[in-house]
């Protein structure tokens, strides 16, 4: 609430005010506003409680002109229209939001001259930093991004030289983890819907998933894989492709819940009866994981975690902040009803 003049005009309170209240130096102010980690814990408090009390708001705009910075951060993601990346933006923006930053939203489609295009632009707005999903830069592109141009922040991507810059997911435990749950439930002859070779967490869930084959004795049949785009066409088109070849095989693994999805959707036009037909494993848990029938036994991944993290890494690295920041994620089992114990 603003505090009223005697004119009926509304009074901004100014940073005098807020020092004055908390009784402590201008400096001070300054310093806890900008986030810096060298304030007094009791100073910090005041500071908060006058800010709070006089509803405060700071001049985004003086306060980027004094620092050089546009307190903007860009973010790029591959598409606007999957629930993954929904998350993943809604965390980061509300990460950013409540230390008074901004996020620009680009969209760079897994192409490697949209991509460039989408981080130009980003850099073209005065970001401060960026916070990518990216695919098709390299490693080297990132790399000198990062050191020559702005701080970045990856989200899902290992980049060997960017060990702090990375939030990222054990992919491959969560491949062997699906494949596990299935070989626990007595399946042996399991398929696999693979994402596109290209995309590091693809190949690193396909590993996992060639693991548990292998820790329970059983070999890896290329046969059995199907590699698919994470679409869920790509879903419908692979088990229809999978069941073409003509092996046996009583369960499947997808390697994103989309394609969990269309395989779920493809079977049942085909008259299968799910789970008793056939068992089917997703990864990701997103939200529609709930709602299809049966209810989509998954992996989940934590993304609006990593993307909470690598907000704070880049407050942390661009504005002189103190979180904690967690560069590693563990997936985790979700069973439902979209798999049973095999029974021959």
């Amino acid at each position: 609430m603003h505090l009223a003049t005697t004119t009926g005009c509304y009074h901004v309170p100014t940073i005098y005010e807020v020092a004055e209240r908390a009784g402590v130096s201008l400096s001070t102010v300054s310093r806890v506003l900008n986030g810096k980690s060298s304030v007094n814990k009791a100073l910090k408090e005041r500071v908060d409680q006058a800010v709070k009390e006089l509803n405060y708001r700071p001049n985004s705009v003086a306060r980027s002109l004094a620092n050089s910075r546009t307190d903007s951060v860009g973010v790029l993601v591959p598409e606007l229209n999957a629930p993954f990346f929904g998350d993943l933006m809604q965390a980061v923006e509300s990460t950013l939001r409540a230390q008074d930053k901004h996020v620009i939203i680009t969209v760079g489609r897994n192409c490697l001259e949209t991509e460039k295009d989408a981080v130009d632009f980003l850099i073209s707005r005065n970001c401060d930093a960026l916070i990518m999903h990216a695919e098709a830069l390299s490693d080297d592109y990132l790399l000198d991004l990062n050191q020559n141009k702005l701080p970045i922040a990856l989200v899902n991507r290992k980049v060997d030289g960017l060990p702090n810059a990375c939030i990222t997911l054990d992919n491959e435990k969560g491949g062997y983890l699906a494949t596990r749950h299935l070989l626990e439930l007595g399946h042996k002859n399991i398929a696999y819907i693979s994402g596109p070779a290209y995309k590091a967490d693809a190949c690193l869930r396909l590993k996992g998933h060639e693991r548990a084959l292998i820790e329970a004795g059983l070999s890896v049949n290329p046969q059995l894989v199907f590699n698919g785009n994470y679409s869920e066409e790509d879903g419908k088109i692979g088990l229809l492709e999978l069941m073409a070849r003509d092996l046996p095989f009583s369960a499947l693994v997808c390697a994103n819940d989309w394609m969990a999805s269309g395989a779920i959707s493809c079977a049942r036009d085909l008259g299968m009866s799910l789970p008793q037909d056939l068992s089917i494993v997703g990864f990701d848990d997103v939200v529609f994981a709930h709602h299809v029938f049966p209810r989509l036994t998954t992996v989940s991944n934590p993304v609006a975690d990593m993307a909470e993290m690598s907000a704070k890494y880049i407050l942390n690295k661009v504005y002189g902040q103190d979180h904690n920041v967690q560069h590693c994620f563990e997936p985790s089992l979700v069973v439902r009803e979209s798999t049973i114990n095999f029974e021959s």
